[in-house]
């Protein structure tokens, strides 16, 4: 036979023979229910039926499923993050880029409409559940904030965000802004994820707490911390460490307690919701089988199906969630609107107010909310993060 057939035998065998060794480890290798890096969970192997391969859904998602469970795909991704920058030149991947040791993701252009959106939303729901009282709002800087302009990526106007919002409030006498970009610096912030620190924002807190009237209940002080015990999770990679898939040294998330927060409960929507004819209703906190949880759960750490370890902070995202303090110094009451931003906040105003109530309108409808909460008497905050702000139709 000749050589160039041979050559071309040969070609053909070495390629069946990857293939069929690809195959084989796809197949007996163990399958996770959730990607660590990509803090997401994998798709699951898709059930054989004709309506699925009538409708073509079956081989799409057989596709999605042999990506998510390739072998070595975590390897080949870092393969491609390193290529995209230290061959292509590329400044990000994924939308991701490093700088000065911190990853964040771009968030570009400033989108006007979404801001007012989003004061649209405050406005028309202080009309409908809270119309005679005093309203608080924040907004917190994404990480681009303190790296994109200087390390020449692309940056919002965040001055304009503030100012755009102001504006839409300039009839509305009783919302007050609380300036929490000034006191802010990079170092406060995690630097393989998203979040601030809780150890870092104890000046945020006094920040929050006095400008509502509260300051002098605070339970955590900068100054002294005698009483206050500071608890490590180390390993802990963030969001944008999968996202990048770039080699990254591993954050630690602090978190704070004290007697107060010992005392506390979590109680969360999900957790204490009916079924069957009572669907929709809810063990409410205080009665008689209500679900509560410790303010601070490390037992995520240990569940195989926990997405994030940031999840410790109050149990992680849910649409409704009340935290009661009997420790607390005094007896009022605060009700945010948030996102995850708040998760490692609320524990620090614990002192403060003897319930707190989070609501997170990226998961239940914000006409539904009456249902559950009481707004009499109440202090009320909105605090959100750039990104929310730019991105408001996520809100219900």
């Amino acid at each position: 036979m000749e050589d160039g057939k041979w050559r071309s035998y040969l070609v053909v065998y070495v390629f069946v023979f990857c293939l069929a060794g690809v195959m084989a480890v796809l197949l007996i290798s163990p399958k996770e229910a959730v990607s660590g890096a990509e803090r997401r969970r994998l798709a699951s192997k898709p059930s054989l039926t004709w309506e699925n391969v009538l409708d073509k859904s079956f081989m799409e998602d057989t596709e999605t499923y042999l990506l998510d469970h390739f072998p070595f795909r975590d390897g080949l991704r870092r393969i491609k993050a390193l290529f995209t920058y230290d061959v292509l030149q590329q400044k990000e991947n994924n939308a991701i880029y490093v700088a000065g040791g911190h990853a964040s993701k771009l968030e570009y252009p400033l989108n006007e409409a979404s801001i007012k959106r989003l004061a649209d939303k405050m406005k028309a729901l202080r009309q409908q559940y809270f119309p005679k009282q005093a309203v608080w709002y924040a907004v917190v800087p994404d990480k681009n904030y303190f790296l994109a302009e200087k390390n020449g990526y692309p940056s919002m106007d965040y001055g304009r965000m503030v100012r755009l919002l102001s504006q839409e409030f300039a009839a509305e006498s009783d919302f007050c802004y609380i300036d929490l970009m000034s006191g802010l610096t990079i170092d406060d912030y995690y630097r393989t994820d998203t979040h601030w620190r809780q150890e870092r924002i104890l000046s945020v807190a006094h920040h929050i707490a006095e400008a509502m009237g509260t300051g002098s209940a605070m339970i955590f002080s900068e100054e002294s911390r005698a009483d206050d015990t500071a608890h490590q999770i180390a390993d802990f990679y963030g969001v944008y460490y999968g996202q990048a898939a770039l080699p990254m040294e591993p954050d630690t998330i602090v978190y704070l307690t004290n007697e107060v927060t010992d005392a506390a409960q979590v109680w969360s929507l999900e957790e204490n919701l009916l079924g069957g004819a009572d669907a929709g209703k809810a063990v409410m906190p205080g009665q008689d089988g209500a679900v509560q949880k410790p303010v601070y759960q490390p037992e995520k750490l240990a569940d195989p199906l926990s997405l994030d370890k940031y999840d410790v902070f109050v149990g992680g995202a849910s649409s409704l969630q009340v935290i009661s303090s009997p420790g607390s110094l005094t007896d009022r009451r605060l009700i945010v609107f948030r996102d995850s931003y708040m998760s490692s906040l609320a524990p620090l105003l614990l002192g403060v107010y003897r319930e707190i109530t989070l609501i997170d309108l990226r998961y239940i409808d914000s006409k539904r909310i009456g249902e559950y909460v009481d707004f009499a008497d109440a202090d009320i905050l909105f605090l959100y993060n750039t990104t929310i702000v730019n991105h408001a139709e996520m809100l219900k």
